[in-house]
């Protein structure tokens, strides 16, 4: 196997995604429906799905954090925890160099925020503010 070929082969085989016919960007429905979606907070999220949007077709992602950082527009600390994050919650698989998206794990999440009280709450698990912040998000980066 080539130096290359070793790079880009995923880092846990038994957890590629597998695609059913679809493009390689894919969230399968589960992530929804099986709580997923409410367990991850804005930034995690936000690194989740372009981690799905940038992976190969075996979710292996090579994005550094600058490039990650940059599409983001989050700050070093907010990425780290994002990507600390998405490991403690077995979603992403990391080496220090490249990402792979895992297969979702098997069962159901259970979560339950308790009352949002402070504008970081709503920021990070109210639907209609994190919605709200997405197209403010969009429609920014129209501008450019």
């Amino acid at each position: 196997m080539s130096r290359l070929d070793a790079l880009r082969a995923p880092l846990l085989h038994e957890r590629v995604r597998r695609i059913g016919g679809q493009s390689f960007s894919f969230l399968h429905h589960r992530f929804l429906r099986d709580g997923f979606f409410s367990m991850l907070n804005r930034d995690e999220l936000a690194l989740y799905l372009l981690l799905v949007l940038a992976g190969n077709r075996d979710g292996v992602c090579f994005y550094g954090y600058d490039a990650i950082c940059t599409l983001l527009r989050c700050t070093l600390d907010d990425y780290l925890d994002a990507r600390n994050g998405l490991i403690e919650k077995d979603l992403i698989a990391f080496d220090g160099t490249r990402f792979q998206v895992l297969s979702l794990p098997v069962g159901k999440v259970s979560f339950s925020p308790g009352p949002l009280t402070t504008p970081s709450d709503f920021e990070n698990h109210d639907p209609a503010t994190i919605h709200a912040l997405a197209l403010d998000s969009l429609s920014s980066s129209d501008d450019d």
